[in-house]
């Protein structure tokens, strides 16, 4: 590892894992890093004041790595893209005392288009991005730590869930390959109901198929109960939420620990685009064609969102606002009159539970209904 001479600011106090590092004899106290975060490597670029690189290499994509690197460094603005590792790295970073930026990797085309695309190239333009307008790299920020690691228990669940769907999935067609069919079960007691209709000729090896479903369910019920006392004792505010009929503990947690801060949004209708709700948009001219929706930000909770609408507006769903809004959309026509309403239902839904969670009001179903009738 070749050390920097001539800038204090740029090097380690400790010899570091960095290697391939260039350097020059610009000198500087206003530095800008950009970093290209990588599972195991991340490559890094130092700008002087003037954007003349000071210093690159690669460290380890370790807390010792980058401490090693950077908690020495006189404090900069540092620029890194979300990913799997951007929410330690970034608040490792904001202790040393940086400036830190995490860039929305969706909106940097100059970065995952680029015909010279490798880690080198892209920590240097994250630098020249930062070093330049911060709001050019379309800057998103981080829950905290403890919502993060609340969220992972629900992140869990949700992943059980899924292999329990592709197990059942698996045994109903397997069982009608051999001519029968097993009978509509939720997933709690499909295992259960299963075993008395297995046909003989498949029973031994659908067996223990089964029997890592009704595991699987069991553990189901035990993340359940805990995700409901956590719910209970460190996130009462979801009450507010599930007011709303079909909107549970599940959706109302997971809502809250992915905004984590309801504050920052400047209006609740601001949630919609932040949750990749609204449509996207080519207009051009006379042209404003009707494109679906942007499906940005978390997928876990929009998902969640669109099953509580399909339950507000299915033959269960009680009587609201909502529901009766939703219901007018799907009379106008068209073949996916259906899926526009589910999907404007699930986005007029998040905008009601942020501005529930906001305000503290307790939920009137039928608020502008009463109005009317009041108002007549």
């Amino acid at each position: 590892m070749k050390k920097n001479s001539t800038s204090n600011a740029a090097q380690p106090t400790k010899k570091g894992p960095a290697r391939s590092r260039k350097t020059n004899s610009k000198t500087t106290t206003k530095l800008t890093v950009g970093i290209d975060l990588g599972d195991k490597q991340s490559a890094y670029c130092i700008l002087d004041a003037e954007g003349d690189v000071l210093s690159e290499g690669t460290i380890r994509t370790t807390e010792g790595g980058f401490e090693q690197q950077f908690q020495s460094m006189k404090a900069c603005r540092i620029a890194l893209e979300t990913g799997t590792h951007s929410p330690w790295v970034s608040r490792l970073l904001q202790s040393y005392g940086h400036d830190v930026i995490v860039a929305n990797a969706r909106q940097l085309r100059i970065i995952y288009e680029s015909d010279r695309k490798n880690d080198k190239v892209d920590a240097r333009t994250l630098a020249r991005l930062a070093r330049i307008d911060k709001d050019l790299l379309h800057p998103i920020r981080h829950r905290g730590e403890k919502a993060q690691a609340d969220l992972t228990m629900l992140r869990a669940r949700d992943a059980l869930v899924q292999v329990r769907t592709k197990l059942i999935n698996c045994a109903r067609g397997l069982v009608k390959s051999v001519g029968s069919r097993l009978p509509s079960a939720s997933g709690d007691y499909f295992a259960r109901k299963a075993r008395e209709h297995l046909p003989e000729a498949i029973r031994d090896a659908l067996t223990p198929l089964l029997d890592q479903i009704e595991q699987i369910s069991t553990q189901l019920r035990e993340y359940d109960k805990r995700i409901e006392q956590m719910a209970k004792k460190d996130y009462s505010l979801t009450q507010l939420m599930r007011q709303i009929p079909g909107v549970g503990v599940i959706t109302s947690m997971a809502f809250t620990l992915t905004i984590d801060d309801p504050h920052r949004f400047n209006k609740s209708r601001d949630i919609a685009g932040y949750l990749g709700l609204l449509p996207r948009q080519s207009d051009s001219g006379d042209s404003k064609p009707q494109l679906r929706i942007t499906k940005a930000g978390d997928h876990m909770v929009r998902r969640l969102l669109v099953g509580c609408a399909h339950y507000i507006l299915g033959h269960f769903g009680p009587d609201s606002d909502l529901r009766r809004w939703g219901l007018s959309l799907m009379v106008r026509g068209g073949k996916n009159a259906k899926k526009r309403a589910v999907v404007a239902v699930a986005r007029k839904l998040a905008v009601l539970m942020h501005k529930l969670w906001v305000t503290g009001e307790v939920y009137e179903p039928l608020r502008d209904a009463n109005q009317i009738k009041g108002a007549a």
